[in-house]
Order: structure tokens, then sequence, then C-alpha cells
């Protein structure tokens, strides 16, 4: 399969025990809908087969400088040349050296300094080597020559001891190769989302909340970090797992959730309130779990303030993108919140077909009209709104 070039990688594998997660990663990548070429130092071969990683990848894995199976006999011209990036993971102490001081005595490392393409790394190694002055010095040196360095994270180490040196995991080095790939259209602005439900408290164990999973809110956090936006997610309460943006700030009831978006929306150039935050909130929670009796519980309830509203109403407002779940007559309720709170653009759908579930089908309302997105996975309707979004902003 021929893809274009900002479709394909270059894995490079060096030795280090992380090698053993490249199969998933080659695997992930190529769910991603991006195709994989493998190329191994000697030492990776100790830790993971070329077989495996031919086998996931379904292409021929290299690792021979003078392999005769280019034509030109040049692996480490070609390799690169269709390309769109080479991430080299995981990046061993060694090969970091390597790369900063522009050596190359085997392929991986010939085509890393042949390339025409970007280069990411992988940092993966024991917490001393990590934090040694000469691995600080070497990475550094590969940052001010261009290079990404994608990690490494903090935890337990084949080794036995816990400090920063693990390799990210294949699920976070994928979110970065496709990020990459990504055009840029949000590049340098600040774009602030809320996700999630409230919970309002009714006493020290019991809340008023809904069905959100912040499925939505998170996959738009993603797909406009990957656009090239500073992102702030303001959540409340998920299982989730927040994408790799500039900010998280977890929260739980309304009020906190107003109280986050006030503390950063005066230097936001967008926003988009995707969170289903409680129309209610209890007049005076119990500080303690309320008894059952057989008598009847009545709960006070008092209005929330409407977030959206009161950002759309700033004198200086940023772009604001509103959300409506509605469960009928959906182009009526939709378009009419729109006008009522005086957002350039809103998203709706059906509740019916969107809480909890891994895809969406939204409609967006614009000045402009009604423009319908496919039914897809929330990622890739995240992705749709985005390009919307990028398409028709302007600075308020």
């Amino acid at each position: 399969m021929n893809l274009p070039r900002d479709k394909r990688v270059l894995l490079g594998v060096t030795g280090g025990i992380a090698a053993y997660k490249t199969p998933e990663l080659v695997r992930q990548l190529g769910a991603a809908g991006i195709g994989v070429d493998v190329a191994m130092t000697e030492a990776a071969r100790e830790f993971v087969t070329p077989v495996t990683l031919q086998a996931v990848s379904g292409r021929p894995v290299w690792n021979d400088l003078w392999d005769a199976r280019v034509p030109n006999n040049m692996a480490h011209i070609e390799l690169s040349r269709d390309k769109g990036l080479i991430l080299i993971a995981p990046a061993s102490a060694d090969f970091i050296g390597k790369l900063a001081n522009g050596l190359c005595d085997d392929l991986l490392s010939t085509v890393a300094l042949a390339r025409e393409c970007p280069l990411a790394v992988a940092p993966a190694m024991n917490r001393q080597m990590w934090e040694h002055p000469a691995t600080q010095r070497n990475v550094q040196r590969l940052r001010d020559d261009g290079v990404e360095v994608w990690g490494p994270a903090a935890g337990d180490q084949a080794c036995g001891e816990v400090g920063m040196g693990r390799m990210l995991e294949p699920e976070q080095l994928c979110e970065r190769v496709v990020r990459a790939f990504t055009p840029k259209v949000l590049d340098g602005l600040r774009v602030l989302i809320t996700a999630g439900p409230t919970f309002e408290r009714i006493d020290a164990v019991r809340a008023i909340t809904n069905l959100s999973s912040g499925k939505m809110g998170y996959s738009i956090a993603r797909a406009a970090w990957e656009a090239g936006a500073e992102v702030t997610l303001v959540s409340g309460p998920t299982a989730l797992q927040p994408p790799p943006v500039a900010r998280v700030e977890h929260v739980a009831s309304a009020q906190q959730m107003l109280a986050a978006v006030n503390s950063c929306v005066a230097t936001t150039d967008i926003f988009i309130s995707v969170a289903a935050v409680a129309d209610y909130h209890v007049l005076n929670p119990s500080e303690q779990k309320i008894k059952k009796d057989a008598h009847i519980l009545t709960i006070e309830l008092a209005p929330n303030p409407d977030i959206l509203a009161s950002v759309s109403a700033l004198a200086n407002p940023p772009f604001c993108v509103g959300f409506a779940a509605e469960s009928e007559n959906l182009d009526e309720f939709a378009e009419a919140k729109r006008r009522r709170k005086r957002l350039p653009l809103l998203a709706a759908n059906l509740v019916q077909t969107a809480f909890g579930a891994d895809d969406n089908e939204l409609v967006l309302f614009d000045d402009q009209g009604r423009h319908p997105l496919p039914r897809a996975p929330k990622i890739e309707q995240a992705r749709m709104l985005v390009a919307h979004i990028a398409s028709i902003y302007e600075p308020q």
C-alpha cells in the first residue's frame, strides 16, 4: 500500500527492555492509518525479534547498513525519503549520545543523520543514566538541533528502581505521531474546554449528577492539541485519562467549574463548552450522611450559573462554541440556544445516541446554516469540529 509521506513513519528500535513494547506501538500506529517501516540496531535484536516486528508491520525489517534489498545499496538514504517522521523508540542513552554528536556507525544512526524529515526520540533508560549530566547535555543538544524529545515518564523500572526514565506507553507515542502529522490549523491559539458532568453534593456520600462520560470533551481537547493549540481542559468527574494538553484542572461542581473557567478565560482565544453542567445545585447540603428512614426526603434546589452564557456575555469574549444535547426537536432547540447565547457556533446531538457511546453524530449550527457531520468515532467527530472551528474562527 502506497501511503502519502505524511502517513508513513520509520520506527527505529534500539537496545533496551522497553523494546518489548514496540510491537504494540506498531499495531496502534497501523490502526491509526499510519504505515510503519522498522529499523533496528543489533542490540535491539536481543530484546525483540525482527520476525515479530515484520509480522505486526507487514513490512521487511531493516538493520544492515549494506542491505542489498535496496537497488542502489543505499538503505541509509532511501529508508527516510518517503517518510514524514523518524521515531526512535526506545532511544537508549548510547544512541542519544550518537545522535547528539553526529556519530553514525550503523544503519539506524546513519539514516538519522541523512534524513530530510523530522526526528523524534522516546528515551528509555535507568533513572541514574537519565539523570547523568552527560545524558542531559546530549538531550539538550538534540532539542537545540530541532529534535523532539517525547518523555521519559516516571515509574517502576526493570532494574527494580523507581524514577524518571520509563519510555512513554505505546498509546502516548501514537498520540504524538498523529499530532505530528496533523495540520496545525489552531497553531498559537489558546483553547479552553470544559468536559464531563458536574457533581452537585446532597450529603457526604450522595450527589446529583448525569450520564455524561466526558468522552466528547476529552476527544475535542485531544483534537485541538493535535491541531497545535495550547489547550486547557477543565474536567468534571470522569474515569478518562486526559490527553497530553498544556493544563488539566479537575473540578466537581458547577460553581467550581465556573471558577476554573473564570481564572483563565481572559487569556483564551476559543472557549468550547462541552461539559454537561447540572442546571441545579442543592441548597444547604448535609455535611454528614443523611440516614435512611421512612419519611419522604425533600431537597431544595437552586439554579446553577450558566457558564457558557456568562462567558459569551463578557465585554470582550473569546470565540465561543456551545454544545446542546437534546431529546427532541434538535434543530429548533439548538438554533434557539445558539441565538439566545449569541454564539458563533453550536454543536448539537440527541442524548439518546450520544451519552456514554464511543461514537457520535453531530450537527453544527452557525451563521451560515446547518452542517451535519457523519456518524463516526468521537475523536473523528472532534477533528471535524476543530477543522470547522478553524475555518470560521475570527478573533473576538
